[in-house]
């Protein structure tokens, strides 16, 4: 038996528990994990309040990461003892995930620990370091310099927005950063943003072009800010969406792209290849100064995801949160 964060859906209504879980529950998979440390989410949010159609079946482990040692596998590529992490595949909506002491998953969805990182660095970092990386990659990859201008980080006191304000800092780049949170200005500055403004003068319907100002944009929003941040990039910028915190759609014209040269770059944390992941985590291990981690991460326990998952959902968590399972 081990502990979960079980979510259940019937006649009883939709609820998440602290659960003891038999071992024979676990999906299947050809390698068993010691789940050490998960995070929580915008998506475990979300399943666990049931405030979006997130979990896809049930009853449901949510956690959507998890870094851990081997117990037991029919992989040739792992072995008892090893250290391994995953991020995305689905798991923790479809497939039962790391918000619980055990985990049973395929050995393609797993990656080695990062060298250079313990396990609860490696989820300080989580889904929200790892996508704030693909973005920078995905600009970078576009031929973006420090020189080209200001680069904007929206949804920045948010998971993804801290570690893309720290990343791009680092790479030298003047960042600025847009939340509904001005009361994280003095954290946001100290993370290594040049200038801090309200989200409010991006969410709101706006023009098809606006005057240019950004070079780029990392956005985790979505919606009007997206639209509207797209409608503000310099020719020839590029913006990379990671998110929706704001909502699915995307209110905006073809004007930035056709009339700009503007290029914009879906950022799927979910599904990326192997190789690509581990290029992901070599970059965060060198840029990363691992003491920032402890301004950007909180850690929780397994019981308490459930009350902070509505924290979540209300916009009241600044940075990343980790759930030690075994606490």
């Amino acid at each position: 038996m081990f502990k979960a964060i079980l979510v259940n859906k019937d006649e009883q209504g939709y609820r998440a528990e602290l659960s003891e879980v038999d071992e024979a529950s676990l999906p299947e998979g050809d390698v068993r994990v010691k789940v050490l440390y998960s995070t929580l989410n915008y998506k475990d949010g979300l399943a666990i309040t049931g405030k979006g159609p997130v979990v896809r079946k049930f009853p449901l482990v949510p956690g959507i990461d998890f870094a851990g040692e081997v117990l037991e596998s029919s992989s040739p590529d792992y072995k008892v003892g090893d250290m391994v992490l995953l991020n995305g595949w689905g798991v923790g909506e479809g497939h039962w995930g790391g918000l619980a002491q055990q985990a049973r998953v395929k050995s393609e969805w797993l990656i080695p620990l990062p060298k250079g990182l313990t396990a609860k660095q490696t989820l300080a970092i989580g889904t929200a370091g790892y996508t704030a990386m693909l973005a920078v990659m995905a600009l970078q990859g576009h031929g973006l310099k420090p020189s080209d201008g200001e680069v904007l980080v929206t949804g920045a006191a948010g998971g993804v927005g801290s570690f893309a304000i720290t990343l791009l800092h680092k790479l030298g780049f003047s960042v600025v950063a847009s939340t509904g949170r001005v009361s994280e200005a003095e954290y946001l500055k100290k993370l290594g943003a040049a200038e801090v403004i309200d989200r409010a003068s991006l969410s709101e319907p706006g023009k098809p072009l606006a005057k240019e100002r950004w070079a780029a944009v990392i956005d985790s929003v979505g919606s009007h800010t997206l639209a509207n941040a797209c409608a503000q990039t310099k020719s020839d910028g590029a913006v990379a969406a990671c998110g929706l915190a704001q909502g699915m759609d995307f209110p905006s014209s073809v004007a930035p792209f056709i009339l700009r040269g503007v290029t914009l770059y879906g950022i799927n944390s979910v599904t990326v290849p192997r190789a690509k992941r581990i290029a992901a985590y070599e970059q965060l291990s060198k840029l990363l100064d691992l003491k920032t981690l402890d301004e950007i991460s909180h850690e929780i326990t397994l019981e308490e995801s459930i009350k902070y998952a509505k924290e979540l959902m209300a916009g009241n968590v600044r940075g990343r949160l980790i759930v030690d399972v075994n606490r």
